[in-house]
């Protein structure tokens, strides 16, 4: 009885994937450039959201504090960008680097509290740090810091719009990868299972807390990795980056996409932006079509639009 919905949900990937490797080929025949950036910047929020839906979705765990990560990572990149640092290998093994510490840091402390306690520490922490940005004058303070060029990775020429788009399409897809293989590895199964009933783990002499505290630094990692393709991409980091707005943002597309999917965090990202692209086009008033829009996807698509898409409605 499982088969026909796994198929549906992977024909749906595979189709999701090509469309978004003919983008370029879009941009490129019909002279358009907009999209070709449009859907790169779609992609590493994509990438945020599936990093954010290991935590949230299989762990159970409101971390209302994700874009904390996303900027770390951009300004890892931008500072030694500013510094005159242009390997790319440097720049990015950095930025994973210091997010992997920072969120090491904050999911020590996080950790140790639940519910509202661990939305509302993980906001402090985010909101610390978005503050900490905010008062760098010498990297640009509140107006941000752009990044005079990018470099090259191995065969890619980061200088490409479209050689930067692929790579960052591979990106995803190696996020994607490494996802199922942890959800579907024993350690994504004591964490799935403490996030229904944690005592029940601790009876079976398992430890929550060392799987929650790993879980939240590879998803702080991989959010890292979204913040330095983001600051690539853009030439500029910016403390709005890490605002809360954008870690709500991100949490919107992991839920209207399905939690618990991988996958569905892909969907909500391309839906939310797109939509807040096309309404913005309409009105300036767009967040008023955009949230009931919302709502309805909540009340009658409660596993999401991959949930709907797979064919898993209840």
């Amino acid at each position: 009885m499982r088969s026909p919905v796994i198929s549906r949900a992977r024909i749906a990937t595979v189709l999701l994937f090509a469309l978004l490797a003919l983008v370029p080929v879009y941009s490129t025949l019909f002279s358009a450039p907009f999209y070709l950036t449009l859907f790169a910047r779609v992609m590493i929020f994509a990438l945020a959201a599936v990093s954010l839906d290991l935590v949230l979705g299989f762990g159970g765990l409101v971390s209302f504090g994700h874009a904390a990560y996303l900027g770390v990572g951009a300004y890892a990149v931008g500072i030694l960008a500013y510094h005159g640092v242009d390997s790319v290998f440097v720049l990015w093994g950095a930025a994973i680097l210091a997010s992997a510490l920072v969120a090491l840091f904050i999911g020590a402390i996080s950790l140790r509290t639940s519910g509202m306690y661990f939305i509302m520490i993980t906001l402090a922490f985010a909101q610390m740090l978005f503050y900490l940005a905010v008062s760098l004058k010498a990297y640009g303070g509140d107006d941000g810091l752009p990044i005079a060029k990018r470099g090259t990775l191995g065969p890619f020429d980061l200088k490409s719009d479209v050689q930067l788009y692929y790579l960052i399409l591979i990106a995803l897809g190696l996020a994607l990868y490494l996802g199922h293989r942890i959800v579907g590895s024993r350690f994504g199964r004591v964490l799935e299972g403490a996030k229904w009933n944690e005592r029940r783990a601790v009876a079976l002499g398992l430890a929550p807390y060392r799987y929650r505290l790993v879980a939240f630094v590879i998803s702080g990692t991989v959010c890292g990795l979204a913040g330095a393709l983001l600051a690539t991409l853009t030439n500029f980091v910016s403390p709005s980056y890490m605002a809360w707005t954008r870690s709500g943002e991100i949490i919107v597309m992991v839920v209207l996409g399905g939690m618990a999917t991988l996958t569905g965090p892909v969907i909500g990202a391309v839906v939310l932006l797109v939509l807040e692209e096309v309404l913005a086009t309409l009105t300036i008033h767009w967040m008023l079509i955009l949230g009931p829009i919302l709502v309805l996807v909540v009340l009658f698509a409660r596993r999401g639009l991959w949930g709907w898409i797979a064919g898993r409605h209840g």
